[in-house]
């Protein structure tokens, strides 16, 4: 083939030659997901509820008052880690998508009620140590963020966020749901076995003010648990003639009181009603238990938060 002299014909047959070459190849494959580019740590601005006060905060020394106030600080490095990553992705959540604590004009709060646990005064090297070794790392699940939830003991089984918390609002594909951690093995005495009564005109009333009806006299015949869930929790009761979810009647009784809805006794004696159960929280997510069984066995961070959700990305967000 004789080439053109001219530099514009000599591109025109390179670029023929070129389209015949490669025209048989297929298509690229589309590119997986790829995180942000690692960008600048965040200064973000706390709302300290004590004292009314607003304060510019990196969001690294923040997640350290998390951390501290959500779990033991004697607790194995690792497991702390595992906390920090929860925290951090939670916190980042809440400011994409509901703007922090837009009623004090904040990104976050220290009031547990309003945004999560923050206690500065408990920060030790532990912390530190595990904050800074988790630095600028969240979850999240096609790009976006989780639902960063945990309980202090999952009784030994997860659960869905359905069966858990009543959630409802969007679908949670992440969360492993009906996992074994043996949590239960190391786990205190009063989260393997708990009793508590709670009297008649206490129950009556948090069923009130959970469905607005008042469920009427209660007695052993009118008050039962109506529908299980996978794991074994007490989804859905029967209060006098209402029918209320075990998360919200939790919620209503007090989560402090009345411990999980992993139940195995739920019966009216004389003027209360006694339950009996396992564990400590909704069981929803990464377990805190487990996740100090899984650091004292040498599991990563990662590993422990890959253990209780599925198909994620932990990606670092910052450097």
């Amino acid at each position: 083939m004789k080439l053109p002299k001219n530099k514009k014909g000599l591109c025109l047959v390179l670029g023929i030659i070129i389209t015949v070459l490669f025209s048989g190849c297929p298509p690229k494959a589309k590119k997986p997901f790829e995180p942000k580019k690692v960008g600048k740590e965040p200064t973000i601005t706390l709302y300290i509820n004590e004292t009314g006060e607003r304060k510019r905060i990196p969001i690294e020394e923040y997640i350290q008052g998390v951390v501290a106030a959500e779990m033991d600080t004697s607790w194995p490095v690792n497991a702390l880690a595992a906390q920090a990553i929860l925290a951090r992705t939670f916190t980042m959540k809440q400011i994409k998508t509901k703007g922090g604590v837009p009623q004090h004009k904040a990104d976050a709060s220290t009031s547990v009620e309003e945004f999560q646990a923050y206690d500065a005064s408990k920060i030790n090297d532990n912390v530190r140590k595990a904050v800074a070794m988790t630095r600028g790392e969240v979850i999240r699940y096609k790009g976006e963020y989780i639902n960063a939830w945990f309980s202090a003991c999952d009784g030994g089984e997860s659960a869905s966020a359905a069966e858990g918390l009543a959630y409802h609002k969007e679908k949670t594909p992440y969360i492993k749901a009906g996992v074994k951690d043996g949590c239960m093995n190391i786990t205190v005495p009063e989260n393997k076995s708990w009793t508590i009564r709670f009297p008649l005109a206490s129950v009556r009333g948090a069923v009130k003010e959970v469905t607005g009806k008042d469920p009427g006299p209660l007695n052993s015949s009118n008050v039962k648990i109506i529908k299980w869930g996978p794991s074994g929790r007490a989804e859905s009761l029967r209060i006098g003639n209402t029918v209320v979810s075990g998360p919200a009647l939790r919620l209503a009784l007090g989560n402090d009181k009345m411990r999980s809805i992993f139940l195995n006794k739920f019966t009216v004696e004389g003027n209360n009603l006694v339950v009996s159960g396992k564990g400590y929280g909704h069981g929803v997510g990464m377990c805190q238990w487990g996740a100090r069984k899984f650091a004292e066995q040498g599991k990563s961070p990662e590993d422990i938060i890959r253990f209780y959700f599925r198909d994620i990305t932990i990606d670092k967000m910052w450097k």
